[in-house]
């Protein structure tokens, strides 16, 4: 069939297969302002910034929108209590103001308040210090623009209403419950980012892995075999725990952080972030995250990674299993065994070591900040670290500094008022007259994806076969692993994975 683009309703930002043929006629030996490379969330945040201040502005990435790093987080905008424990006010406040931007202007469609609930059974000093914790967090939420009314205050609770929001837990005790932010999806902010960096006249193009930067000459090796060459007024290194590829003299600590997949009815069903002390820490915790579909992320672990880092995804290790499933069934009536994970997953930070360090990557990378790195290597700016959080201030300032390269004149960023593709002020998202599921990952596009084909895309999931059509339509997707594994989350199971893989196909077969 003819190849979608804005027509099918997505907007000006659509990437459809019919865009990415024109950009590339386009990009191939041109120049552009900017060229950043990695089509994470902070790549893409990079370029939306870039394009939306008038700057010409292409974005390359080898693999596919969100395929490393960014898709395999918590799903979390956190408010940073964990960096109150370690005294960093400035990164907190930083992470409070961000997640506000966020669930205000960005995408209010795509976060969602959530309760975290730390339960008396945990040890009343675990939920002690989450009480005093949480406290902190609402003084600082408070001190930032649009961040007093965006979330509820910390309380106390009392057994009934533990046993409401987090029904698997044992025993007949309170606990503490404070507020965070939760995105729907993490790859599905991505992909919203990458879009609306389109709409302001970004060229995004996936499979086309950057080989070398040689002075203002970017040379790009498309998946098809093709090669091209571009000339670039700056290069933004963005690609995360990859970044010493175009900039060999940063020092990173990359670190996984895995997670387990288990049905939510062995939990009880719940409607609150179970939240666990690792033991022997104040300052980490698992959380057990309920999911849209009946699914709960069980995670967060830290651990370093030595050597160099590969391209293929990370795996949890069997340690990293068992610690996730000994720490929460120390709270649990009915506790979680192996048999009941169905699936996992784990992605890399890519830490920054501090240039006082030694030569080292020290003992623990839970203790390193999650604060980011801008360095200049010639014509490249590499910008690494941070957090999912702050990826809109990270790509500010890295686009700031551009910017004073450039000498170009270029406005300020608009980007804390922007509002991302989908997104409306939530009383204007009640208003979609979509299924809520979509308005939810959709915003008001959710009628276009459903007009796209309601029936589900395998039995007894809840994506449908709109949302395929919708991807390749208007979201770029090529291959079965855009499909399934960021457009839409089925490849967090494997097994349904398996069965959607077909009707995947075929879908491709009709959209292509």
């Amino acid at each position: 069939m003819p190849a979608a683009g804005p027509s099918d309703g997505a907007g000006a930002g659509a990437l459809s297969p019919a865009r990415r043929v024109a950009d590339l006629d386009v990009v191939a030996g041109g120049r552009v302002d900017v060229v950043v490379v990695g089509g994470g969330v902070t790549g893409a945040g990079v370029a939306l910034d870039a394009a939306s201040r008038g700057l010409s502005v292409v974005l390359l990435e080898r693999a596919d929108l969100a395929s490393g790093t960014s898709r395999w987080s918590s799903k979390l905008v956190h408010g940073g209590l964990r960096y109150l424990a370690h005294g960093e006010l400035g990164l907190a406040r930083e992470s409070a103001r961000e997640r506000a931007v966020l669930m205000g202007a960005t995408a209010p469609h795509l976060v969602r308040p959530l309760p975290f609930l730390v339960p008396d059974v945990a040890g009343r000093t675990a939920s002690a210090l989450a009480g005093v914790g949480g406290r902190l967090g609402d003084a600082v939420r408070a001190s930032v623009g649009g961040g007093r009314r965006s979330l509820p205050g910390t309380r106390r609770v009392g057994a009934a209403e533990v046993a409401r929001l987090t029904p698997g837990v044992r025993g007949r005790r309170g606990g503490v419950v404070f507020w965070d932010g939760q995105l729907i999806d993490d790859a599905r902010l991505v992909v919203a980012l990458a879009r609306t960096a389109a709409a302001s006249g970004a060229r995004v193009l996936t499979g086309a892995a950057v080989r070398a930067v040689d002075g203002a000459d970017v040379h790009v090796e498309m998946d098809d075999g093709e090669a091209l060459t571009l000339r670039a007024g700056v290069v933004v290194n963005a690609t995360g725990v990859w970044a010493q590829h175009l900039a060999p003299g940063i020092r990173l600590v990359p670190s996984r952080g895995s997670h387990l997949v288990v049905p939510a009815e062995r939990l009880g069903s719940p409607a609150a972030a179970l939240t666990v002390p690792l033991r022997g820490s104040r300052s980490r915790y698992v959380f057990a995250l309920p999911q849209p579909g009946g699914l709960v992320y069980l995670g967060l672990t830290d651990e370093p990674v030595p050597g160099p880092v590969p391209d293929e995804d990370p795996v949890p290790s069997d340690a990293e299993v068992q610690q996730l499933l000994d720490t929460v069934n120390q709270v649990l009536t009915a506790p979680l065994t192996r048999t009941d994970v169905v699936g996992c997953y784990a992605g890399l930070r890519p830490l920054v070591l501090p240039a006082s360090a030694g030569a080292g990557p020290g003992d623990a990378t839970a203790d390193l900040s999650r604060r980011h790195l801008l360095r200049w290597d010639g014509s490249v700016l590499t910008v690494v670290g941070g957090k999912l959080t702050t990826y809109r201030a990270m790509a500010e300032e890295a686009v700031d500094a551009v910017v004073g390269r450039l000498g170009s004149g270029a406005r300020r960023t608009s980007t804390p008022r922007l509002p991302l593709v989908g997104a409306a002020p939530r009383v204007a998202l009640e208003r979609v007259e979509a299924p809520r599921r979509l308005v939810e990952r959709y915003g008001t596009e959710a009628p276009v994806v459903a007009a796209l084909g309601a029936e589900p895309l395998v039995e007894g999931r809840p994506e449908t076969v709109g949302e395929l059509r919708f991807a390749v339509r208007a979201e770029g997707a090529r291959t079965v692993a855009d499909l399934l594994d960021r457009r839409v989350r089925v490849g967090l199971v494997p097994a349904d994975r398996e069965r959607a893989v077909p009707p995947a196909e075929r879908i491709l077969a009709e959209e292509l």
